[in-house]
């Protein structure tokens, strides 16, 4: 898969910010396709451990069939974090390891998911949104917890499978809170890039089955992680 070099990955927390500011400017959510286009779907997540002082990080993505949920490619990327956590800044220590993965992939997928998110994030550049740029294709944020944005909380939807309430700051819809099952924690989806948020939350929808709270992709992608970080951890 060809990846697009917008900018270096940069350890220099100062020049953050401003990457972010300007990509902002970019983000579009206008669809690039319908749910009826996509033919090949991937999920994305990262792991993390440390070892002897050292913490290492491993990005697994999961390449399926959209019509029959077969998985057709997975690919990892494996290697040292540079990078701290800092909140806002995520992306910026996960996506050296992404793009590694992605540059790997056979076939190149018609939409990305996240484990992680998009536009709700507090300068709209979530790792779905700016990995976009990199990918040049739709994403999709799907986070399992919520990311408290200029003190607002957001309400719980109704307790049925495909309820959502939308989360509003500032009087700027940031994304969704979806109940995905009855008596289930709720996630929130949100925009990365190149998409809307009603086909977002349709599309999750649609990838959902009764073993997870997350859709397919992401699921997948969250437990190939977690495999491959202790497989890798155990061998050092």
């Amino acid at each position: 898969m060809n990846i697009q070099d917008i900018h270096p990955l940069s350890t220099d927390k100062k020049k953050w910010n401003a990457i972010q500011t300007c990509l902002k400017e970019k983000i579009s959510m206008v669809n690039r396709l319908t749910a009826t286009d996509i033919k090949f779907i991937a999920g994305v997540d990262v792991a993390y451990w440390e070892d002897e002082g050292i913490e290492w990080g491993v990005c697994s993505i999961i390449v399926m069939d959209y019509a029959t949920k077969a998985v057709i490619e997975e690919t990892t990327s494996t290697g040292i974090v540079a990078v701290p956590y800092l909140p806002g800044y995520l992306a910026f220590r996960e996506l050296p390891l992404v793009i590694e993965a992605a540059k790997k992939l056979t076939f190149t997928p018609d939409l990305f998911m996240f484990d992680g998110n998009g536009y709700l994030h507090p300068r709209n550049m979530g790792i779905a949104t700016h990995a976009s740029f990199f990918l040049n294709r739709p994403t999709i944020g799907i986070a399992k917890s919520y990311l408290k944005i200029a003190n607002a909380e957001f309400e719980m939807p109704e307790n049925r499978a495909g309820s959502y309430v939308e989360i509003v700051i500032n009087r700027e819809i940031y994304g969704r809170v979806l109940r995905t099952h009855q008596d289930v924690k709720p996630i929130f989806v949100s925009c990365g890039n190149y998409i809307d948020l009603p086909t977002a939350t349709t599309i999750t929808k649609e990838l959902l089955n009764s073993e997870s709270r997350l859709p397919i992709p992401v699921r997948l992608a969250d437990l190939a992680t977690r495999e491959n970080r202790r497989r890798l951890r155990d061998n050092k």
